[in-house]
């Protein structure tokens, strides 16, 4: 395995929390991104130690240099090709700040005090052999029904198809707009596990590429001007106070020149790239898979 690291914007990333739970005394969750996690008074009681240690390793993870048990913990992640530059990620709960830490500093704290620490606790011991590898992350994922596999494209898919219903037949007859042709672009970042909706809208930053070499090779005089025509945004998106929104729409004698234009120009020049490495609440992982599908090229290159 390669090395890992967890993204150093996690720190003050806002993150929001997808599923969330307190079971036995012990508060866990997921993020929206998937990450499997644990409170501090979570990961202190599944530890048997006060709260306070844990709110102190957060506090002393970046100092230099590094105190002697904050170093035996990243010594651990190290060995496990991780790299962590803050023990946990601050995120909200909409009433309360949370400080999740990730299902992979639970367990190197974990096994810290199982084995390392200068008073090694039957309790830490108990639970890292129980809960090593990815049991830990499988038995978040349990309690809080949270489904891997299945949560990640559920509401993408069903609020890229509100917007379907919406605006399948809005462009005017002749013309073709960029959200019905960005179809696959969408399709495939929901597949690759991106959160698309109100907040990530791909078709945008494709009609904005779009417009500007529709101008710059004023493909006008070619195919005949553009239109104008009503796109409607679902209710739940902050968008449609101001429905409905004006945008572009373009000859079908144009679709093979737009097509071939999103395909070696879009995608495969780098722009796509771009606009994913852009996007703060995108996971990387998620982007290079969506990278690996829409444009292989940039892959291999």
């Amino acid at each position: 395995m390669g090395g890992k690291e967890l993204d150093p914007r996690q720190g003050s990333l806002d993150l929001q929390i997808e599923r969330q739970a307190e079971i036995e005394g012990i508060g866990m969750g997921v993020l929206r991104d998937g990450t499997a996690f644990l409170t501090g008074r979570g990961l202190a009681r599944l530890v048997g130690i006060e709260n306070l240690h844990i709110r102190t390793i957060s506090q002393e993870w970046n100092e230099d240099p590094p105190k002697p048990r904050v170093a035996a913990i990243k010594s651990i992640l190290e060995k496990r090709g991780i790299s962590a530059p803050e023990a946990h990620i601050e995120t909200s709960d909409g009433k309360r700040v949370i400080h999740a830490f990730p299902d992979v500093i639970c367990l190197a704290v974990l096994e810290y005090y199982a084995f390392d620490a200068a008073n090694p606790r039957d309790t830490a011991r108990d639970n890292f052999r129980i809960l090593a590898g990815k049991a830990l992350q499988d038995l978040i994922y349990s309690q809080v029904g949270y489904d891997p596999t299945g949560q990640r494209i559920t509401e993408p898919l069903r609020k890229w198809h509100e917007r379907i219903e919406l605006n399948h037949q809005s462009a005017p007859s002749g013309y073709f707009s960029i959200f019905n042709e960005a179809h696959t672009v969408i399709y495939e970042l929901i597949m690759a596990g991106a959160n698309i909706g109100e907040k990530m809208v791909p078709d945008i930053s494709i009609g904005q590429h779009w417009a500007k070499h529709w101008d710059a090779n004023d493909l006008g005089s070619k195919f005949g001007d553009r239109e104008r025509f009503p796109h409607r945004y679902p209710k739940d998106h902050p968008q449609a106070r101001s429905n409905p929104q004006i945008a572009n729409c373009y000859p079908l004698d144009a679709l093979g020149e737009y097509r071939r234009w999103l395909q070696d120009v879009y995608l495969d020049s780098g722009r796509f790239k771009n606009y994913l490495k852009g996007r703060k609440d995108l996971a990387p992982s998620v982007a290079q898979l969506a990278i690996e599908r829409l444009s292989p090229k940039l892959i291999e290159d």
